[in-house]
């Protein structure tokens, strides 16, 4: 018979040692929002999570590793927020777009956190480019699904990767600051910019 997990507090081990890197992750994703990856280190991270080193070492060997899990953990949170996008039955080639391009809005720019730790930081921080560039062929398999039937493979894999790098070059534009529009004018130029991907005239 396993044994019974001693509480402290009402809670687990397990339960407390989830919490601090919970914690920790929290900590390093504002800090990264604030100051870009040169504001992430071990010791900032702790300051602002509350905790010692000794809880840092407990979760991470190092400020790489800890960036590695916060890129993944953000990037599931995209993938899932693309993969539930179901436009509703006879909606246009537009709404369909639209539906689209709010699933990243919903993580990459409605947290610009966020936004920031996928798209900006990768190409200047060699912790962040690698899983990056791990992680890109999971995103243009997604995009690669929502495109119109009947181009051939080769195709249909090419125009997934420019579209994605299109899309995510606007991103990064506004959020780096270097594309002074409006966050309404972006969204619309993202969704004309797959309407176009996808073979279709958008309208106006």
């Amino acid at each position: 018979m396993a044994s019974r997990q001693r509480l402290w507090a009402g809670t687990t081990l397990e339960q407390r040692r989830a919490a601090r890197r919970a914690a920790l992750l929290d900590a390093a994703l504002d800090l990264l929002g604030e100051h870009g990856g040169a504001g992430v280190t071990v010791r900032s991270v702790c300051r602002r999570a509350g905790l010692t080193d000794r809880y840092f070492y407990e979760n991470f060997a190092g400020r790489d590793e800890l960036l590695s899990a916060l890129f993944l953990q953000v990037a599931e949170e995209l993938q899932q927020a693309m993969e539930a996008t179901t436009p509703a039955a006879g909606s246009s080639r537009e709404e369909q777009a639209r539906a689209a391009v709010d699933a990243l809005v919903s993580v990459c720019l409605d947290d610009p956190r966020k936004g920031r730790l996928l798209l900006v930081e990768p190409l200047s921080d060699p912790a962040l480019s690698g899983v990056s560039i791990g992680v890109a062929p999971t995103f243009t398999r997604l995009v690669r699904r929502q495109l119109p039937p009947g181009a051939s493979k080769n195709e249909s894999v090419l125009t997934s990767v420019a579209l994605t790098g299109a899309v995510a070059t606007l991103f990064f534009g506004w959020l780096s600051g270097t594309l002074p529009v409006s966050r309404e004018e972006l969204i619309d130029k993202c969704v004309r910019t797959v309407l176009l991907f996808w073979g279709e005239r958008p309208r106006g």
